[in-house]
């Protein structure tokens, strides 16, 4: 099942936004015109990353500063589990999620 996140005309660089699906607090970003949907949840310690710093494709998390490669979803500064990154599914001018 599809669930719409955003319209497709609404994502430029800088965009983020959270939406609750299934349970889940998610994270949608779009970074270098790249739209992408993380856990709202620093693998961590279970900060919220929609405060996080971007720094080209790194995040930092507010909380601890760990930082994250946004195209791995790797830590790169600490043993951490990667973020937990979800793939995105388009329905005409949508885009969203499929569960």
């Amino acid at each position: 099942m599809f669930v719409a996140l955003e319209r497709l005309i609404n994502l430029q660089d800088g965009y983020r936004r959270t939406f609750q699906v299934a349970s889940r607090d998610l994270l949608l970003l779009v970074v270098d015109g790249q739209p992408l949907l993380l856990e709202n949840r620093c693998p961590h310690q279970g900060a919220p990353l929609h405060n996080a710093t971007l720094s080209g494709r790194v995040l930092r998390c507010a909380r601890h500063g760990l930082e994250f490669d946004l195209h791995s979803g790797r830590s790169l500064n600490g043993r951490c589990a990667p973020l937990s990154r979800f793939s995105l599914a388009y329905d005409g001018d949508r885009i969203g999620i499929d569960i």
